[in-house]
């Protein structure tokens, strides 16, 4: 009977590793995948608003922005959040893509 339990023991153990394994797997690729849709909506923006003035002025709140974590939101960035989405709607960047992508270009 030892040697059943110690086998069923085994077993389980390998299916727990495999799903382990899987889990990491599948983690590993939704970071990536979200690393990726806020690269690209970080060189969409940098690209097409490099010289606009109203993107530019609202680097300071940008930076405020990112690093408070999205609690200081200051005038100049809304207003660069509002001519972004307007000039761009088929971005659908969120307001943390968009401060990073003001803060590249």
């Amino acid at each position: 009977m030892s040697r059943l339990r110690l086998l069923s023991a085994a077993a389980l153990l390998a299916v727990a590793a495999n799903a382990s394994a899987s889990s990491f797997i599948v983690t590993t690729d939704s970071i990536v995948g979200a690393l990726k849709a806020t690269s690209d909506a970080t060189s969409d923006v940098s690209s097409s608003f490099r010289d606009n003035k109203i993107v530019q002025a609202a680097r300071d709140d940008a930076a405020s922005f990112v690093a408070s974590e999205g609690a200081i939101r200051g005038a100049k960035l809304e207003s660069a959040f509002a001519y972004i989405r307007q000039q761009a709607p088929q971005l659908g960047a969120s307001d943390a893509q968009l401060a990073q992508a003001i803060l590249v270009i």
